[in-house]
């Protein structure tokens, strides 16, 4: 397999339980590794041919702009769950960091892989 690596798409959305948290949209990085085959584009350099990641990231900054979760770990599951289910990803590692979240640190965040299985 081969990954297609998205990095550091930086978005905004209510995150948080505290709340102050609660009140305003906040900052998130996301970063994504999509392991895909790309064989095929390879060989036919045909646009048809590959994993459409732009496709795919327009669904994620739509749901997670319009989204409010109060755990970091339920927007990644749900960001994994829009690569996996939504764009038939057959591997997902999501990296999903709130910064400033914590006190002298520059952020805090999550990562996780997910496959079809978790969403069965």
């Amino acid at each position: 397999m081969d990954i297609i690596e998205i990095d550091n798409l930086r978005l905004r959305c209510v995150i948080g339980f505290s709340e102050h948290e609660r009140k305003d949209k906040q900052d998130v990085v996301i970063s994504l590794r999509l392991k895909t085959d790309m064989r095929r584009a390879g060989e036919t350099d045909r646009p048809e041919d590959t994993f459409n990641y732009r496709t795919v990231t327009k669904s994620i900054i739509r749901h997670v702009e319009e989204s409010s979760y109060l755990l970091v770990e339920k927007l990644a599951t749900e960001i994994a769950r829009i690569c996996v289910v939504e764009h038939q990803a057959p591997w997902v590692q999501v990296r999903v960091h709130k910064p400033g979240a914590l006190r002298f640190a520059d952020s805090v965040g999550v990562v996780i892989e997910r496959t079809p299985d978790d969403f069965a």
